[in-house]
């Protein structure tokens, strides 16, 4: 099974204030659009199910959020603008793909009408959301709390903290052994380090805003999210910045959600099983 490729075609958008959004899509042209919002400091580079996107018939479009890789930054920049970042893309109502902290980014897309459907891979849930206030281990509440307290001072303290080879560290020592699996195979750390390597290419910026955005509460109503959304995430998986429940709180809050749960998947279910997340995902999106 090949995880992953170099990009087809890489791109830059400008958008309506002046500033770049850079992208880099897989599978043909002409085909279903879908939307990827990465991992938590990734650039563009890395995408996912290379010979599904093409099976599927799916042009798959992995962007750049601000001031990460080659996105001009956007300071103080909201979750809903960034629905606005990829309306600017101009596709035409493209299913989105949300990763790990990714999935409040494909989320705010969904709330703002951008999106078709929403397929949330190992996502970052709302974790300041009341339903988790005695569900969080102490670090990860920690966080939260900073957030909600000082955000200014905690996105000083994320962007001193967040660099390529701690978030690649991350990942792959907090894992499973079956996320390590894939994290090591060679081509898939090659490209996995480059993507974050280009991701902080700037400095630590942008991925603080993200953590920020992330660990506060969302400015949008989940419950108000009128496109169908499929929750996958698998059993194994220890990171304690996803969800404390694997998505069973997200599933009740979301009015047309499916949530798949993998016993014996971890985190990396976004490569091993990308054929099935984009099946799903297409085909809700192409009722609609």
């Amino acid at each position: 099974m090949m995880f992953v490729t170099d990009p087809e075609r890489l791109g830059t958008t400008r958008l309506p204030d002046g500033r770049a959004l850079a992208w880099a899509e897989w599978g043909p042209r002409d085909g279903f659009p879908v939307v990827f919002c990465p991992g938590a400091g990734w650039s563009r580079w890395l995408g996912f199910g290379p010979d599904a996107v093409h099976a599927l018939g799916v042009r798959l479009v992995s962007v750049d959020r601000p001031g990460l890789g080659g996105s001009d930054p956007s300071p103080g920049r909201t979750l809903p603008d960034w629905a606005e970042d990829v309306r600017a893309l101009g596709l035409d109502r493209p299913a989105v793909v949300g990763f790990s902290q990714g999935a409040p980014f494909a989320l705010a897309c969904a709330a703002a009408g951008v999106a078709s459907a929403v397929a949330v891979v190992s996502g970052g849930d709302e974790l300041a959301h009341p339903a988790f206030a005695d569900a969080l281990v102490p670090d990860v509440r920690r966080l939260v709390d900073l957030v909600a307290a000082d955000p200014a001072g905690a996105e000083a303290d994320f962007a001193a903290f967040g660099n390529a080879d701690s978030m690649f560290r991350m990942s792959v020592d907090g894992g499973p052994d079956v996320d390590r699996e894939v994290y090591l195979r060679p081509e898939f750390e090659k490209a996995f380090r480059r993507a974050l390597e280009e991701g902080f290419a700037r400095g630590g910026a942008g991925y603080a805003r993200d953590t920020v955005l992330h660990l506060a509460r969302w400015p949008f109503r989940v419950e108000d999210v009128a496109v169908p959304v499929d929750l996958w995430y698998g059993g194994r998986d220890a990171n304690p910045t996803h969800s404390p429940d694997l998505g069973a709180t997200l599933e009740r809050r979301l009015p047309d959600a499916r949530r798949h749960l993998l016993p014996e998947a971890g985190g990396g279910l976004l490569w091993t099983r990308a054929g099935d997340v984009l099946r799903e995902l297409t085909s809700r999106a192409r009722r609609r």
